[in-house]
């Protein structure tokens, strides 16, 4: 009897398994569900940084131990061998530990860089996109046909200005050919130049005598002087 009532109680216990794994399994859809969707990108690297200060303190706590057993075992390098050992080993153990935080640390530091360019990108895209919304509502407003007769119109426009400015700078009064006043101007010079060739070829003559290149002295001045008093003289005691 022992033997049945255990086989029923087996049945009945896999019997009421199903209900249990149909409500595990919908639990497990539900924790599926929740995952999929995921958190933010705002929450993982709040979650990273918050993981890398720890790790962070962590390091700090490690290193001032490495330096306490560091100095344990310089104190008891010659007087308890067996303890500077101890601290060596210690040492060792934290040296170890030290090194996976700080690979930890260089793995949650580039995934963090990571999404957070991957935000920074997202949100480009984004502002990009609603940039581009804004571009075609604004170009729907405007019509190519209309741009295009209204640049014809402009062109028209510049074209009839040009002419009126030129109509208004046009000098008034009698207009005379350049060519036939330099043709004029030149005859001109051409007279004058032969009516100075003339009256340069009826100049006086130049004087052949030799002038003298030095002036008289004083003593023969002098002399010239004495001798016409002298016949002064004569000429005055001929004529009394």
């Amino acid at each position: 009897m022992s033997k049945i009532s255990k086989l029923f109680k087996g049945s009945s216990s896999s019997s009421s398994r199903p209900s249990s794994s149909s409500g595990s399994s919908s639990s497990s859809r539900s924790r599926h569900h929740r995952s999929r969707s995921g958190p933010s990108p705002q929450e993982a690297i709040h979650r990273l940084r918050e993981t890398e200060a720890m790790l962070t303190k962590k390091q700090q706590y490690l290193e001032s131990r490495i330096e306490q057993e560091l100095t344990i075992a310089k104190r008891n390098g010659t007087k308890n061998k067996r303890a500077a050992l101890q601290a060596l080993k210690r040492k060792k153990r934290f040296e170890q530990q030290l090194t996976q935080i700080d690979g930890t640390l260089s793995t949650i530091e580039f995934q963090r860089e990571a999404l957070e360019n991957s935000t920074t990108n997202t949100e480009v895209l984004k502002n990009l996109g609603y940039a581009a919304k804004a571009i075609k509502g604004v170009h729907q407003n405007i019509d190519l046909d209309k741009i295009d007769s209204l640049m014809q119109d402009i062109t028209e426009q510049q074209e009839v200005a040009q002419e009126i400015s030129d109509a208004i700078s046009r000098p008034f009064g009698d207009q005379f050919d350049e060519d036939e006043l330099l043709a004029e101007l030149a005859e001109l010079e051409q007279e004058e130049l032969e009516e100075s060739m003339k009256n340069m070829g009826r100049l006086p003559s130049v004087p052949t005598t030799k002038l003298p290149t030095t002036r008289p002295s004083h003593r023969a001045t002098s002399k010239k002087r004495v001798e016409d008093d002298h016949d002064m003289k004569r000429l005055a005691t001929w004529a009394s």
